[in-house]
């Protein structure tokens, strides 16, 4: 199978993932992930075969969110057997096996959830969302034929430092998705995500500097910079209103339909940020070189010709 098939294979499992997140923050932004009591039936019925006449109120929007999720599976399915099949890179084939083992613990932990009515299993649920989509993300990444083409081809100043910025950037945020998805199901740990929201935004500014100060950085890594900043921008308005809507006095006064369409649209654009983040990361990888891999080499030839 061409490859060029298995990478848009693979940014349609992105954009399923996307609509998954959504659907599923507008699950938890209504309060209906237990609209559904047993699992994997649903209301005794084969999940695939529920009547349509009866998905109605807070059932719609949960088993939606099933449908959705197993046809996240199963694209992942498709996508991990067709990488076996076509994909030389021996790596990249377990990458696709890891992101099906999973978004199976994935499935299955969401339906515990549902079992056994307990909120870690939702943060647990939550935080295993974010991983799996950072992973698709770069599967997607890895199976396009830029990256195959590129390779080290900037030697950098510092760029060692650029690179352990961006990583510990992306790894912030995805902290920041789990202390959030704690905040949205119990309702605990608000000020610890104020903390980190502004330790988000100190390092995407480093981030930022470090990578314009390069000379003429490249638009894999200008871009997501760009829409990094853009994000971050939206997310913190976000934010905001998201706050408003649930803690502050006059949270009472703000209509439902507002409610939701805040905190669903900030979960959704903090996953988009460290979907950037990933990339950006990986491309600093793949486009930086570090000076310092050069020292040994001169001093190896200086001690050949000595």
């Amino acid at each position: 199978m061409p490859a060029a098939w298995v990478h848009r294979l693979a940014v349609m499992t992105v954009a399923a993932t996307v609509f998954l997140l959504f659907v599923g923050a507008v699950v938890t932004s209504k309060g209906v992930g237990l609209a559904v009591p047993d699992w994997p039936t649903t209301f005794g019925h084969n999940m695939f075969l529920f009547p349509w006449a009866r998905m109605v109120g807070g059932v719609f929007y949960e088993h939606s969110h099933r449908l959705v999720a197993s046809g996240v599976g199963f694209l992942t399915l498709l996508l991990a057997v067709l990488l076996w099949i076509s994909e030389p890179r021996r790596w990249v084939q377990w990458l696709g096996t890891f992101a099906l083992f999973l978004v199976i613990v994935q499935g299955v932990i969401g339906g515990l959830r549902v079992v056994f009515v307990e909120q870690w299993f939702a943060v647990v649920h939550a935080g295993l969302a974010q991983a799996f989509f950072g992973l698709i993300v770069a599967l997607a990444l890895f199976t396009s034929d830029r990256w195959r083409r590129e390779s080290h081809s900037v030697t950098v100043t510092g760029a060692a430092r650029v690179q352990r910025l961006c990583v510990l950037t992306t790894m912030l945020i995805y902290f920041q998705a789990i202390v959030g998805a704690l905040v949205r199901h119990t309702g605990v740990a608000i000020e610890v995500h104020v903390l980190v929201a502004f330790l988000v935004v100190f390092h995407v500014f480093l981030v930022g500097r470090r990578i314009v100060s390069i000379d003429s950085p490249r638009g894999e890594l200008r871009h997501p910079v760009v829409w990094l900043g853009s994000l971050l921008v939206l997310q913190l308005m976000l934010g905001v209103g998201s706050y408003l809507a649930r803690f502050s006095t006059f949270a009472p006064e703000w209509s439902p339909a507002v409610m939701v369409a805040l905190t669903t649209s900030h979960v959704v654009t903090g996953a988009l940020m460290l979907a950037v983040t990933v990339a950006l990361t990986l491309w600093s990888f793949r486009l930086l070189q570090p000076d310092e891999r050069r020292v040994p080499t001169v001093v190896l030839s200086q001690r050949a010709s000595a």
